[in-house]
């Protein structure tokens, strides 16, 4: 069921995407049911054949004319193209055909020829900067000096936003062809093979002769898909291609009011995974007129700290609250611990390579074979554990980090821009565990979940931002912890400004300098037309002077305390308090004991949160090292994402 989707005043449209299951369906034909796995099954063989069609066609044009041409945006006769890949490919004259002996109808092609458009139109960027690179090769490959790197990102399209860690990862893949052939490579189509289509069915390029897909009357959080399957892998005719009826329950992230869309299908072990696009109305986000507004800082152990700050209309800039942390030590903890396992297991599986291709003019190895299998599925079993680990990590401190801004009121969030940090200088352990950070897929979920309710998510530059003060701008004085400030250090800081005098957290210093410089600079903010992602580009001295906040006043009681009436008389014999009775001798069983203090007596052990040193404030190392028992052991992944709640509604009143 298609319709349009209403606006109200002040909402757009928004488009996303929800994951769901298919847990079988029915032939419309005969009316069997056909189970998941045998859905599975036909959804595999068409993805495959889908898949094989588009290897070919990217093959064919995998080069520097073509691709240019698509990139373009017209063709040979002056037309424009248009925006589906497969309309524009059939424009040019590119077809997909199907393997000798198959029968596919042309919808088929359809999805064939959208994925190869899709995949050839995104080498147009890196052959772009990888063009760039090669007109500015440097002297020294390993280090560009400041005016080979102006020259860089003056030949690479959009170089001056472009991250550095991008260009210097291609200059590597350059230098490493050029230590191989011992010449630079002519362009990306000589640096790099054709990519291999994936194995999925995009729907998308299909009508209603390949598939349909409706809600249900009855049920708004039901839907049904129709499409046709081969019901054999190779199929000769099309009398072996059969409509399927699967339904689909929709997560309930899913609107009733949205527009869904035609999902796309993949093969996951048994189980065949339906993303489902859909549209929906959600509140436009503004550019400007922000008055209070969140700031997120990025740390390491402390993976987020978050404040608000309000704008008022004298433009004085206060901070509302103490802010809060999203820590996940452990869940870092853990990423590390599978990181050295899958290196000792790949370096493991490269003897093994070796031995086969030193024994292989000699004779067959098949026990040496069979364990460089057993290794290989072993290192892809942890690759998945990885990225399903980064992923729960993402979505959870990205749904933390919307939450304090809805809570505290705020209609922006300004993020830390770090996409130019490099992780070196700081020793090996440290390098490794910045490098293997999952900022880039916070920031997208950030995103994602702020234009649900209408938030503004905007980068600002990272310079100074825990380096000067929030309220005077004076440059801090860093130290270990507060009762600790001789000894140098970096995560407290203290404001050498007597008329200052502001200390507390580096972290919390940081998102106040984050938000205020966001708030003053919110009048230059930029927007992509490309990808619709606003940034704040450059500081600029007259606003950021204006960026400090203004201390709050004290907290005073208004209650009248004035004496009324005589002063109530207090015993000179207090009951005894709980711990100061002693208990009893403790008996056999299990029952029978007084508890003497607020930990449980009848628990030998204290869960092992207990244990772990978790304070709030910054304060100096304990004498036991802290050990996240729970990620050496292998816990949950909620055990180890601890975040403070909000204090917005305390201090509220009082701004």
């Amino acid at each position: 069921m298609k319709r349009r989707l209403r606006l109200a005043p002040g909402e757009t449209a928004y488009t996303a995407c929800a994951r769901a299951l298919l847990r079988g369906g029915v032939a419309e034909k005969s009316g069997e049911l056909v189970s998941a796995a045998v859905l599975a099954e036909r959804v595999g063989w068409c993805a495959e054949l889908m898949s094989a069609m588009a290897a070919g066609l990217l093959a064919e044009h995998w080069n520097r004319a073509d691709v240019e041409v698509l990139a373009g945006g017209v063709a040979a006769g002056g037309r424009r193209l248009p925006s589906q890949a497969w309309m524009a490919l059939r424009r040019l004259g590119w077809t997909a055909g199907a393997p000798e002996g198959v029968t596919v109808n042309d919808r088929i092609v359809r999805m064939s020829q959208e994925q190869a458009g899709r995949l050839l139109r995104s080498a147009a960027w890196r052959a772009g900067v990888t063009a760039g690179v090669l007109a500015t090769w440097p002297a020294d490959s390993l280090k560009r000096t400041a005016e080979e790197w102006n020259a860089v990102r003056a030949a690479v399209p959009g170089g001056r936003a472009l991250p550095s860690n991008l260009i210097k990862a291609r200059t590597r893949q350059i230098a490493s062809f050029l230590r191989v052939k011992g010449r630079l490579p002519v362009d990306v189509f000589e640096l790099e093979d054709a990519p291999r289509p994936a194995a999925i069915l995009l729907l998308a390029a299909c009508d209603r002769q390949q598939a349909t897909f409706e809600r249900s009357d009855s049920n708004p959080q039901r839907a049904l898909l129709r499409l046709q399957l081969p019901v054999r892998p190779d199929p000769q005719r099309y009398a072996d291609w059969a409509w399927v009826a699967c339904p689909i329950i929709l997560p309930p992230t899913v609107p009733v009011t949205a527009v869904l869309h035609l999902p796309t299908l993949r093969v996951q072990g048994q189980n065949v995974r339906a993303e489902v696009a859909y549209t929906h109305a959600v509140p436009r986000a503004r550019r400007t007129g922000h008055t209070v507004a969140l700031g997120v800082d990025w740390g390491l152990n402390t993976l987020l700290s978050a404040g608000a700050v309000r704008l008022h209309a004298d433009g004085r800039l206060t901070a509302l609250g103490a802010g809060a942390e999203f820590r996940a030590a452990g869940v870092l903890a853990k990423q590390h611990r599978l990181r050295r396992l899958s290196e000792r297991l790949r370096s493991r599986a490269d003897c093994y390579q070796r031995l086969i291709d030193g024994r292989k003019s000699h004779q067959a190895h098949p026990a040496l074979e069979g364990k460089l299998a057993v290794l290989s599925a072993e290192i892809r079993h942890i690759s998945t554990r990885r990225t399903s680990l980064n992923e729960a990590l993402a979505w959870s401190a990205a749904r933390w980090a919307v939450d304090q801004a809805t809570a505290a009121g705020a209609t922006a969030i300004y993020l830390e821009d770090l996409r130019s940090l490099e992780a070196h200088g700081m020793g090996r352990t440290l390098n490794t565990r910045v490098s293997q950070q999952v900022r880039g897929q916070i920031s997208d979920r950030i995103r994602h979940l702020a234009a649900e309710s209408g938030i503004a998510v905007v980068t600002v530059p990272a310079r100074n931002t825990s380096k000067q003060c929030p309220q005077c701008l004076t440059p801090l004085r860093h130290c270990k912890a507060p009762d600790k400030p001789a000894v140098a250090g970096w995560k407290w800081a203290i404001c050498p400004n007597p008329a200052c005098g502001w200390q507390g957290d580096r972290d919390h210093g940081a998102w106040r300098r984050i938000a205020a410089r966001g708030l003053t600079h919110q009048a230059t903010t930029a927007v992509d037309q490309a990808t619709g992602q606003r940034a704040i580009r450059s500081v600029v001295n007259t606003l950021e002077a204006k960026a400090v906040l203004s201390p709050l006043d004290p907290k005073t009681n208004q209650m009248d305390r004035s004496k009324t009436g005589p002063t109530r008389r207090h015993t000179t014999r207090p009951a005894p308090r709980r711990r100061r009775a002693p208990s009893p001798a403790r008996p056999n069983g299990q029952a029978g004991q007084r508890p003497e203090g607020p930990a449980p007596t009848d628990r030998r052990r204290l869960p092992r949160a207990a244990h772990r040193h978790q304070g709030g404030q910054a304060i100096s190392t304990p004498t036991r090292r802290h050990r996240p028992r729970g990620a050496a052991l292998g816990a949950g992944f909620h055990l180890h994402a601890h975040a403070t709640p909000p204090r917005w509604e305390a201090i509220r009143s009082h701004v």
